[in-house]
Protein backbone atom coordinates (compact mmCIF):
# COMPACT_ATOMS: atom_id res chain seq x y z
CA UNK A 1 0.00 0.00 0.00
CA UNK A 2 2.90 2.40 0.61
CA UNK A 3 3.85 2.05 -3.05
CA UNK A 4 0.38 3.03 -4.25
CA UNK A 5 0.05 5.89 -1.75
CA UNK A 6 3.41 7.36 -2.76
CA UNK A 7 2.57 6.96 -6.46
CA UNK A 8 -0.72 8.81 -5.93
CA UNK A 9 1.05 11.68 -4.18
CA UNK A 10 3.83 11.81 -6.76
CA UNK A 11 1.30 11.92 -9.59
CA UNK A 12 -0.53 14.80 -7.95
CA UNK A 13 2.69 16.82 -8.03
CA UNK A 14 3.61 15.75 -11.57
CA UNK A 15 0.18 16.58 -12.99
CA UNK A 16 0.38 20.05 -11.46
CA UNK A 17 3.97 20.49 -12.70
CA UNK A 18 3.07 19.56 -16.27
CA UNK A 19 -0.32 21.23 -16.67
CA UNK A 20 -0.82 24.13 -14.20
CA UNK A 21 0.39 26.69 -16.72
CA UNK A 22 -2.14 25.90 -19.45
CA UNK A 23 -5.18 27.02 -17.47
CA UNK A 24 -6.91 30.32 -18.09
CA UNK A 25 -7.13 30.38 -21.87
CA UNK A 26 -4.77 31.35 -24.65
CA UNK A 27 -4.02 34.85 -23.37
CA UNK A 28 -3.15 33.59 -19.88
CA UNK A 29 -0.88 30.90 -21.32
CA UNK A 30 0.88 33.36 -23.64
CA UNK A 31 1.40 35.79 -20.73
CA UNK A 32 3.47 33.25 -18.78
CA UNK A 33 7.10 33.29 -19.97
CA UNK A 34 8.26 29.81 -20.91
CA UNK A 35 11.49 29.98 -18.89
CA UNK A 36 9.51 30.97 -15.80
CA UNK A 37 7.01 28.13 -16.37
CA UNK A 38 9.84 25.61 -16.78
CA UNK A 39 11.59 26.78 -13.58
CA UNK A 40 8.39 26.58 -11.53
CA UNK A 41 7.49 23.21 -13.03
CA UNK A 42 10.93 21.81 -12.19
CA UNK A 43 10.50 22.99 -8.61
CA UNK A 44 7.15 21.23 -8.37
CA UNK A 45 8.52 18.11 -10.07
CA UNK A 46 11.29 17.82 -7.48
CA UNK A 47 8.63 16.80 -4.95
CA UNK A 48 7.28 14.26 -7.46
CA UNK A 49 10.70 12.63 -7.72
CA UNK A 50 11.09 12.59 -3.93
CA UNK A 51 7.92 10.47 -3.81
CA UNK A 52 8.14 8.40 -7.02
CA UNK A 53 11.65 7.07 -6.47
CA UNK A 54 10.89 5.67 -2.99
CA UNK A 55 7.56 4.33 -4.29
CA UNK A 56 9.36 2.33 -6.97
CA UNK A 57 12.04 1.11 -4.54
CA UNK A 58 9.44 -0.01 -2.01
CA UNK A 59 7.46 -1.74 -4.74
CA UNK A 60 10.54 -3.52 -6.07
CA UNK A 61 11.50 -4.63 -2.57
CA UNK A 62 8.00 -6.08 -2.21
CA UNK A 63 8.22 -8.12 -5.40
CA UNK A 64 6.65 -5.80 -7.95
CA UNK A 65 8.18 -5.97 -11.41
CA UNK A 66 9.19 -2.83 -13.31
CA UNK A 67 6.25 -3.40 -15.65
CA UNK A 68 3.82 -3.64 -12.76
CA UNK A 69 5.17 -0.47 -11.23
CA UNK A 70 4.97 1.44 -14.51
CA UNK A 71 1.50 0.37 -15.53
CA UNK A 72 0.19 1.04 -12.01
CA UNK A 73 1.73 4.52 -12.16
CA UNK A 74 0.05 5.13 -15.53
CA UNK A 75 -3.34 4.05 -14.21
CA UNK A 76 -2.98 6.36 -11.21
CA UNK A 77 -1.80 9.18 -13.49
CA UNK A 78 -4.87 8.79 -15.69
CA UNK A 79 -7.26 9.02 -12.73
CA UNK A 80 -5.49 12.05 -11.29
CA UNK A 81 -5.25 13.78 -14.66
CA UNK A 82 -8.94 13.15 -15.33
CA UNK A 83 -9.87 14.87 -12.08
CA UNK A 84 -7.37 17.71 -12.72
CA UNK A 85 -8.69 18.17 -16.24
CA UNK A 86 -12.26 18.59 -14.99
CA UNK A 87 -11.65 20.52 -11.77
CA UNK A 88 -8.72 22.79 -12.67
CA UNK A 89 -8.72 23.04 -16.46
CA UNK A 90 -12.55 22.96 -16.70
CA UNK A 91 -12.52 20.48 -19.58
CA UNK A 92 -15.26 17.83 -19.84
CA UNK A 93 -14.73 14.08 -19.75
CA UNK A 94 -15.93 12.14 -22.80
CA UNK A 95 -16.59 8.46 -23.42
CA UNK A 96 -13.12 8.10 -24.96
CA UNK A 97 -11.50 9.10 -21.66
CA UNK A 98 -13.36 6.28 -19.94
CA UNK A 99 -12.45 3.86 -22.75
CA UNK A 100 -8.77 4.79 -22.41
CA UNK A 101 -8.99 4.33 -18.65
CA UNK A 102 -10.54 0.90 -19.19
CA UNK A 103 -7.64 -0.09 -21.45
CA UNK A 104 -5.07 1.04 -18.87
CA UNK A 105 -6.89 -0.83 -16.11
CA UNK A 106 -6.92 -3.93 -18.30
CA UNK A 107 -3.14 -3.57 -18.67
CA UNK A 108 -2.82 -3.44 -14.88
CA UNK A 109 -4.94 -6.57 -14.56
CA UNK A 110 -2.87 -8.41 -17.18
CA UNK A 111 0.41 -7.61 -15.43
CA UNK A 112 -0.84 -8.66 -12.00
CA UNK A 113 -2.64 -11.83 -13.16
CA UNK A 114 -0.87 -14.94 -12.00
CA UNK A 115 1.49 -13.10 -9.67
Amino acid sequence: MATVALLVLSNLFMTVAWYWHIQGGTHAVEARPLGWVIAISWGIALFEYCLAVPANRIGALNGWSAGQLKVTQEAIALVIFGAFMVVVLKEPLHWRHFAAFGCIMAAVAFLFTGK
